[in-house]
């Protein structure tokens, strides 16, 4: 026999037992994964994610699709932030805190929520500021009983009482931004709030309510955040989800040093891949599709941003509106019919599959200028600060595409993270 087909021969018996291993540690990862929800969520918890988010979505995701080929525009999901008040001031932050506080008014809010149930919408994402500081949230769960909530919040008003409303409730998920450990965490969002926030997920955890942790990748945190032992740490507190993001240079105090360059980019993608594999969490990321293409979900039209004024946004961090939801008689004539929004889809299909903010700002700052939107930043100045941004890579990366390796993974990014099919 010769060595070629010495060789040939070992590949073809070694493929399918490497494939088989594989598919065994997948398979104990998930093993692992169901095991610590069983033993980490309370029952109605865990029911109330799978029907109001898993059943409840997936309708959502089919009647968007229904719209949409119908040449209709409303999002199956929407970002509302509540407040501009926060007790942080985190570097890099987009949110204007030192001027007016806002707060959503109640009936606009209802407003928002009734006419996503109307169309089929029981998701929404509350952010703010700091959401918890809407006096009004714990009503709104209540009254809005038969949808989801997921609250991306600081994490530092987790009091036994505020633990003890959300595990009552059960039809929300807390969302905390954390952005590495201790020492690099609090470098960008203040001294003590790390240990604060992990006094506040013990008592979630105590109380086996759902949570996950919201981790934004900078530079600088990179191969922190993206380590075995930062995934091992928050599974030990108790998250059942880990959310990434990628740093995005806005607000008038940009802080550049956090950003993420190209090289940094691609890894980041191969060790969300290296990491599903090994930790019983899901690890989420609204980046990439199953096939590992870049994807921006505002520009599909699967979820909006709705300021605390009111205003009818792109997106969190993208403070412009050229109408607000109080404008016309319907909210679904007046997103549907908004040149922001309808024409924010064709702008980015004419130029990347990626983040237009951060490859194509001059562009958008046109784009969006022409629509006759006003500034609802607070600070006035965000028009300039856009036109003044130097175009970055974003996670668009043609022909560095790496495809969802595992079959779970591809299972839930066309199934369920963020997009439920939509990009499937």
């Amino acid at each position: 026999m010769t060595d070629a087909a010495s060789t040939s021969n070992t590949l073809v018996a070694t493929e399918p037992q490497g494939a088989s291993r594989s598919f065994v540690r997948e398979q104990a990862v998930l093993a692992r994964m169901a095991l610590r929800a069983a033993r980490g969520l309370s029952a109605k918890a865990a029911w109330k994610a799978a029907y109001l988010y898993g059943y409840k979505g997936a309708r959502a995701i089919h009647a968007y699709r229904k719209r949409m080929n119908q040449g209709k525009l409303y999002p199956p999901f929407m970002f509302i932030a509540l407040t501009n008040t926060c007790n942080l001031r985190c570097h890099g932050c987009w949110v204007e805190k030192e001027g007016t506080a806002h707060f959503l008014d109640e009936d606009d809010l209802d407003r928002i929520i009734e006419t996503g149930k109307r169309n089929k919408a029981y998701y929404f994402t509350l952010l703010g500021g700091e959401p918890f500081l809407f006096k009004g949230i714990w009503e709104v769960f209540e009254r809005h009983a038969d949808c989801y909530f997921q609250v991306i919040t600081n994490g530092m008003l987790f009091t036994d009482e505020n633990v003890r409303r959300l595990a009552k409730a059960g039809n929300v998920t807390p969302l905390i931004s954390i952005d590495g450990m201790q020492e690099e965490n609090d470098r960008r969002r203040g001294p003590g709030v790390f240990e604060a926030a992990m006094k506040g997920m013990a008592r979630l955890r105590d109380a086996r309510v759902l949570f996950g942790v919201a981790t934004t990748a900078t530079g600088p945190n990179m191969h922190e955040v993206m380590s075995d032992d930062y995934v091992r740490f928050f599974i030990d507190k108790g998250a059942m989800y880990l959310w990434y993001y990628v740093y995005r240079p806005m607000s008038d105090e940009p802080h550049t040093e956090y950003c993420v360059s190209k090289e940094q980019l691609v890894w980041m993608r191969q060790e969300l891949l290296n990491l599903r594999r090994k930790h019983p969490i899901l690890l989420i990321d609204t980046y990439w599709t199953a096939e590992g293409e870049a994807f921006c979900p505002a520009a599909v039209g699967l979820g909006f941003h709705v300021g605390p004024r009111g205003s009818l946004e792109i997106c969190p961090a993208l403070s412009f509106a050229s109408e607000t939801v109080r404008d016309g008689e319907d909210l679904f004539d007046t997103v549907n019919e908004s040149p922001l929004l309808r024409g924010f889809r064709p702008f980015v299909k004419e130029r990347t599959k990626g983040c237009v903010i951060l490859e194509k700002p001059q562009e958008l700052h046109d784009f969006i200028k022409s629509t006759g939107a006003k500034d609802y930043s607070g600070r006035g100045t965000a028009f300039e600060e856009l036109a003044m941004m130097a175009p970055r890579n974003s996670h668009h990366l043609p022909g560095q595409e790496i495809p969802e390796d595992f079959w779970f993974y591809r299972l839930m990014k066309k199934n369920v993270f963020f997009g439920m099919g939509a990009f499937s």
